[in-house]
């Protein structure tokens, strides 16, 4: 499970300045240490885990850890409290007042985050102590803050519970669904033939492309109208290539031979080409291909052209997934609708109207919630410079549907 927002802001809020010192990152291909074995279980519950020496636990700091203690060195805990230094005080935090915290940021907590909190949560006690020393908590920005904090918290535990709700379903809900849905569970065992629109280009024609420099204006017209032709051509082979094939694997030809022909035709060298689709289902189909599942046994559909190529289809069997083998995917799919569904409908409770001569004209598309940046250690926060930008991902050719 992710970690919980809230959990997320707490590690973003004071990352900034936190970068590890040089020399410390992993050196070549150095692998990380095996992650030690979990023996919180075997602390007891009101073992300390925590302790923040330097810090006399205000009352809001108490509260929150339901009595952390603090042992003053003097003798007399009221004499102490108000004379010994800051250096003399400890706030302690057991292991049951800990998870008690990490538990309502994140459910079901693993021992990373754990990990983490334990050490944000130490600067959080010591900076929160020494803003209220400053008077920070009696100002009106923090109460307008705490207000809108507030909200964000209120949210989130709603959102977890309507999570918890969804996702209580029954063995009779998905069985329900799984008799209405026939079509969703059944697998297919089907050869298909995938024969490319184009040849691949011709590389000595790439390299003569670097002589174009030295034709002239009518020659490179008319060296754009042969490619051009020759292009045409060229597909307008591949698409009878496809016909042909087609008619060879209506007549009961192996179609792992059949592809070898049509890649060898397009100029691709590929031994074994996979051709047997053994459980295919609706969803694993372009929309445009998914008429091929309705045919019988041993039936050929006719050749299926788009942008990619030529498609030809043998189905070969037709099962049904067996209701165990679906119940997980069944449970994800009423979870996920159940959601959605909760979502939509607070959503749509209300309707917002806005001053546009103080917010400008309303969008097109709903308004998202702003996001808080969160620097990253060790990182420029964003829009400073040496800030990293976003890294545009290089195109991909185009390859034959996979299910």
């Amino acid at each position: 499970m992710r970690m919980s927002w809230l959990l997320c802001v707490l590690m973003g809020t004071l990352a900034w300045g936190q970068a590890p010192p040089p020399g410390s990152a992993p050196v070549g291909n150095q692998a990380a240490p095996p992650a030690p074995a979990d023996t919180s279980a075997s602390v007891p519950a009101d073992a300390p885990v925590i302790t923040v020496n330097g810090i006399c636990p205000s009352q809001s700091t108490t509260a929150a850890t339901k009595g952390a203690a603090v042992k003053p060195a003097s003798a007399t805990a009221k004499a102490a409290q108000t004379t010994t230094s800051s250096a003399d005080c400890k706030t302690v935090i057991t292991k049951a007042q800990f998870e008690k915290i990490v538990s309502a940021l994140a459910p079901n907590p693993t021992p990373q985050q754990k990990k983490q909190l334990a050490g944000v949560l130490p600067r959080l006690i010591a900076m929160s102590t020494e803003a209220k020393k400053e008077g920070l908590d009696k100002t009106p920005q923090y109460e307008e803050t705490l207000k809108f904090v507030r909200m964000q918290v209120l949210t989130n535990q709603l959102q977890r519970k309507l999570q918890e709700q969804a996702s209580t379903i029954s063995d009779a809900d998905m069985e329900k669904y799984y008799k209405d849905n026939p079509g969703a569970f059944e697998q297919y065992n089907v050869d298909r033939i995938f024969v490319p629109r184009m040849k691949q280009a011709d590389t000595e024609a790439k390299e003569n492309d670097d002589n174009d420099s030295k034709l002239t204006d009518e020659q490179k017209k008319a060296k754009e109208d042969a490619e051009k032709a020759k292009t045409e051509a060229n597909e307008e082979a591949m698409t009878k290539l496809a016909d042909t094939l087609r008619a060879r694997a209506a007549a009961g030809e192996d179609p792992v031979k059949l592809q070898k022909e049509a890649f060898e035709a397009a100029g691709m060298k590929i031994e074994s080409p996979t051709v047997n689709l053994p459980s295919v289902r609706r969803s694993g189909l372009p929309a445009g291909q998914v008429a091929v599942l309705d045919l019988k046994p041993g039936e050929v559909s006719q050749v299926i052209n788009d942008s990619g190529g030529h498609y030809i289809y043998k189905m070969i069997s037709k099962t049904e997934m067996p209701f165990d083998q679906a119940k997980t995917e069944i449970r994800t799919k009423l979870q996920n609708d159940r959601m959605r569904e909760a979502m939509e409908k607070l959503n749509n409770s209300f309707k917002v109207d806005t001053n546009e001569a103080y917010f400008g004209p309303a969008s097109a598309g709903p308004m998202m919630p702003p996001r808080m940046p969160r620097p990253r250690p060790g990182m420029p926060p964003a829009g400073q410079p040496g800030a990293p930008q976003g890294a545009t991902p290089a195109p991909q050719p185009p390859a034959p549907d996979k299910d």
